[in-house]
């Protein structure tokens, strides 16, 4: 049944959630279609909203509403997950199947892309059979155009018996025809379709397949079979047996080149400018008479914290962030998991866990949230708790800082960017190996099963859109990301400060604590400043370093050395070896989540016990490295 004039206003729909609709006259467009299609485009160019959209499967987890106006009629546009089916095999697609049954919506829009159309069709077909109100959007001739792929829209029309519209929604044409065809679909008595949706699902899909193969055989023409060579061509490259891990790793460590050569010099510059400006705060504080002790714990506690944060973590975002992206836009991130697939499902784990382990490269808490697109709750869990072994964004410039002064040595810039470079990806290969072992113990264990099947659609190749990849990545990343930090920075700084400055018998909080961890921290490979400084730095990640040279310097305040050989002669002077170095870039790739993290696992579970789990299981498997390292350096007699 459609809606009427008494559904006006808010109500709770399939979806579990409320169609807010402006007036009584307001029209429900439903938007489904399989994922990558350019379903959330759509959404975006009708409405003005925002939604993340990226060239790879899945992007639509739940369901987002946007109004837009039209003709004179209003419409409340319903973004679905992207789904292959109404015979759903997957959250996803229960929640699409769902609504479009439940008559919510007045009108259903199939969106479908026009380089591979006869795939698309299995959903137009399905969705035609259960309601009259459908419109099929045919999106992205501009790039079948490209492929020479000629489409008979009007001959589409015809064999479907819905209104069909050609499109291509991120330079916005043929959008206006889509809500002409819309509204006349919307303004039409409805009539309820009376074939059961999956009577005999088997035979039904074949009829199906077979039905779409027979309407592209009559509508579509390609004349380009060198646009689909070149594809073939690059995806024996990159998803080779032989070659797609190999390919993998080299674009790993080329992006990781870029992010460090980049990041250098706009970090120094940013730090310079932040730490000036502590200068002018300090004379303003005197200018205003205030107290030492207030003055100390603002400015060179909070301020000097939040200064480090920013100087260290947004160079590296903002670049990091835009060619993650781009990779993303390309459609190279499907291949990424087609690639780690096999092994997470070894692991009996979902291959989409590669997605969500890239996305732990840049925040680990934007990892956790990518986890929903894993449809199995137990593959979410494990993703979930797993998702802490690849290093973050926060925790690269320790391990970066530490491989420079210890194991990259006085050559030039650019090659020593270039080891630094290959190290860190050796760092991070080994987090994949940890997060694939874990991840097939828990699913040994406390989170046992069966890997469920999933379909991994690979993608065309794409051409970014570079303009807007860098305000996407900015603004929904860079700065999202950044502002969570900052804000657990600043009562860090506090705390921290505190810690430095409260005096028990003479000696600080701090100096007893390091004091006291210093025989454990040992075992480890490590010592008690060390430790004390990644159990002070679970805030923010990024200030392990600075708060570890606080400790060595014994100043009140967080404490920058201008220079990587004066930081190195000043660890030296305090004990460091190489041993010193090498367990504490593993305890920095294998400790507890920061606290961010932690706050969104909580939020993602609903359960303080997996939070804990997810807290426990990285730092066991960091203190029992350390001390297998340590031990067996030290059995060997080499240091």
């Amino acid at each position: 049944m459609g809606m009427t004039a008494d559904t006006m206003g808010a109500r709770t729909n399939a979806l579990g959630e409320a169609i807010v609709k402006r007036s009584e006259s307001d029209f429900v467009v439903a938007l489904a279609g399989n994922p990558n299609v350019g379903k959330s485009t759509v959404f975006n160019a009708l409405t003005g909203l925002r939604q993340h959209t990226g060239n790879w499967p899945g992007k639509t987890v739940g369901s987002a509403q946007g109004y837009c106006e039209h003709g004179g009629h209003g419409f409340v546009i319903v973004d679905l997950p992207g789904t292959y089916s109404l015979c759903a095999h997957s959250q996803e697609e229960e929640i699409t199947r769902d609504f479009i049954l439940s008559g919510e919506a007045d009108v259903t829009v199939i969106v479908c892309d026009a380089t591979c159309l006869e795939r698309n069709l299995n959903l137009a077909l399905q969705t035609r059979a259960v309601t009259e109100r459908a419109v099929l959007c045919v999106n992205l001739m501009d790039e079948a155009q490209k492929k020479q792929i000629q489409i008979d829209i009007a001959g589409l029309s015809k064999h479907l018996g819905m209104p069909v519209v050609g499109a291509s929604a991120r330079s916005g044409r043929g959008l206006s025809e889509l809500m002409d065809a819309v509204q006349r679909t919307a303004c039409l008595p409805h009539v309820q379709a009376a074939q059961p949706l999956c009577d005999d699902p088997v035979q039904r899909t074949e009829e199906i397949f077979q039905e779409a193969e027979r309407i592209c055989g009559a509508c579509v023409t390609h004349g380009n079979p060198a646009a689909d060579a070149r594809r073939f061509r690059a995806d024996r490259l990159l998803t080779g047996r032989l070659t797609g891990i190999p390919v993998m790793l080299l674009l790993l460590s080329l992006v990781f080149f870029i992010t460090l050569a980049g990041a250098n010099y706009p970090s120094a510059l940013l730090s310079k400018w932040l730490f000036a400006l502590q200068d002018h705060l300090s004379l303003l504080f005197q200018r205003l008479g205030a107290p030492s002790w207030l003055h100390d714990a603002l400015v060179l506690g909070m301020y000097r914290v939040l200064a480090w944060v920013v100087s260290v973590m947004l160079p590296p975002m903002a670049i990091f962030f835009p060619l993650f992206t781009l990779l993303e836009d390309f459609g190279y991130l499907p291949r990424v998991a087609f690639n780690l697939d096999h092994s997470f499902k070894r692991c009996h784990a979902c291959g989409k866990q590669a997605l969500t382990m890239c996305m732990g490269f840049g925040c680990n808490a934007a990892g956790v949230i990518g986890c929903r697109i894993i449809d199995s709750p137990r593959e979410r869990l494990i993703a979930i708790l797993t998702n802490n072994f690849v290093p973050c964004n926060g925790r690269f410039p320790t391990i970066i800082a530490i491989i420079a002064m210890f194991f990259v040595g006085a050559s030039a810039e650019t090659e020593q960017t270039l080891l630094s470079s290959v190290l860190l990806t050796g760092v991070i290969v080994l987090g994949v190996a940890l997060t694939f072992l874990f991840s097939r113990l828990l699913s040994a264990t406390v989170l046992s099963g069966v890997p469920s099947s999933f379909t991994l659609e690979l993608p065309p190749y794409r051409v970014p859109q570079i303009g807007k990849v860098l305000v996407r990545s900015v603004l929904d990343r860079t700065l999202f990301v950044l502002g969570r930090a900052v804000a657990v920075a600043a009562p860090a700084g506090l705390a921290l400060w505190l810690f430095a400055n409260l005096d028990a018998g003479g000696v600080s909080v701090l100096a007893r604590c390091t004091a006291f961890l210093d025989p454990f921290a040992r075992c480890l490979g490590l010592d008690g400043v060390i430790l004390m400084a990644f159990i002070l730095g679970i805030p923010a990640n990024e200030i392990v370093l600075p708060i570890a040279i606080m400790g060595y310097m014994a100043t009140g305040s967080l404490s920058e050395l201008p220079a990587l050989n004066e930081m190195r002669t000043l660890l030296i002077n305090n004990g460091w070896t190489w041993l010193t170095a090498v367990c504490t870039v593993l305890f920095s790739l294998l400790h507890w989540p920061c606290s961010t993290t932690l706050i969104t696992i909580k939020k993602e579970t609903a359960s303080i016990k997996w939070t804990l789990l997810a807290f426990l299981l990285p730092t066991a498997a960091g203190l029992v490295v350390c001390f297998l390292v340590a031990t067996l350096a030290r059995a060997l007699g080499l240091a």
